[in-house]
Parts: structure tokens; C-alpha cells; sequence
């Protein structure tokens, strides 16, 4: 079984400018640079047959290259729990084109389509229940703000589950141009 999900990798610049601002969270689980993206649709574990066939699809998907910047900051929850704290992305029309586009590919290899909202954004922690407050991280990073910046080929990851949490090794990258 082959655990996939379709993403995009800021430059090392903007990398290094997230990996800055993480910190003062007791608890939280940091992403490390090798870690850092923007998910276009997440997989989950399909059999070797089905993701050569999605990495076959995904090599149609044709659309431009994406122009975006970091915009904010912000916590998912989960049963009023929050459970990540996330940098956003803007502006968010192509990143949903582009999700749309590798949402469609996918079902063609017989995948179900993606039924959740799209929020293009970059996870920066996951919390658990013994995590401290993140009020502080999101007020002192509302503002966090980038240069533009080019997103050209979107990724193909496979992702192993482990004690210090996900590894995502990078499989095909495919291009985006026009």
C-alpha cells in the first residue's frame, strides 16, 4: 500500500521565512522544512496498480504556472479542539483551479471525489490535547506577509507514518507552465 497525496512545495526562501516564525507553542508538533507544503488533494493509501495510474493521470493535468504569497495565519479544530495551526496562501483561485483540475484527473483513475472545502494553506503545527494555548502565535502572526512568489510544478508525495510523525518523500513532479 502506497499512502499519496498531490502537493506543492514553496521555494527555500519562503520555507525559511515559515520555519522562522514557528515557536512559542509548549506541545506542539513543528513541521520541519522537508515538511512544509501545500496540499492539492490528499490520497490515502491505494494499492501500487491504482497510483501508477494516478501518477500516469496526473501527468495530463495541464495548467499555468501559480503566482501567490503568505497571507495569515490560522487553527483548524476538531470537536472545538484546535489541532493545527496553518500559514496562509493567496490569492486562492488558481490554487482552486488547479485543485479542481487534479480532483478531476484523480476520480478518472477511480478515485471519489475530494467532498471538503478547498482552504489552500501550509501546515506549520499539529496540536494534541496536551498542546498550550496558540492565542499568542495567531495574534503575533496575523500579519505574516511574503514577496509573490511562483509556485512551477506541483508533486506527487508518498507518505510514511512514523513516532515523530509523517515523512514525505516527493515521487514525480510534474510541471506547470502556460
Amino acid at each position: 500500500m502506497h499512502r499519496l497525496f498531490v502537493g506543492l512545495r514553496p521555494p527555500p526562501a519562503i520555507r525559511a521565512q515559515l520555519l522562522q516564525a514557528m515557536g512559542g507553542v509548549t506541545g506542539a508538533r513543528w513541521q520541519d522544512d522537508s515538511q512544509l507544503h501545500l496540499t492539492l488533494r490528499f490520497i490515502g493509501e491505494i494499492e501500487r496498480p491504482q497510483a501508477e495510474d494516478v501518477a500516469i493521470a496526473l501527468s495530463n493535468v495541464r495548467f499555468p504556472a501559480i503566482h501567490v504569497a503568505l497571507a495569515g495565519v490560522g487553527q483548524f479544530e476538531s470537536r472545538g479542539r484546535p489541532n493545527a495551526l496553518w500559514a496562509g496562501v493567496r490569492p486562492h483561485d488558481a490554487l482552486a483551479g488547479l485543485h479542481k483540475k487534479v480532483d478531476q484527473a484523480l476520480v478518472r483513475c477511480g478515485l471519489l471525489p475530494e467532498r471538503r472545502a478547498y482552504l489552500p494553506h501550509i501546515t506549520l503545527a499539529r496540536l494534541n490535547a496536551a498542546a498550550g494555548p496558540a492565542e499568542r502565535f495567531l495574534e503575533s502572526h496575523a500579519g505574516l506577509a511574503s514577496a509573490p512568489f511562483t509556485l512551477d510544478h506541483f508533486l506527487l508525495f508518498e507518505s510514511t507514518l512514523g513516532r515523530e510523525g509523517a515523512i514525505y518523500e516527493a515521487i514525480e513532479r510534474y510541471p506547470l507552465r502556460g
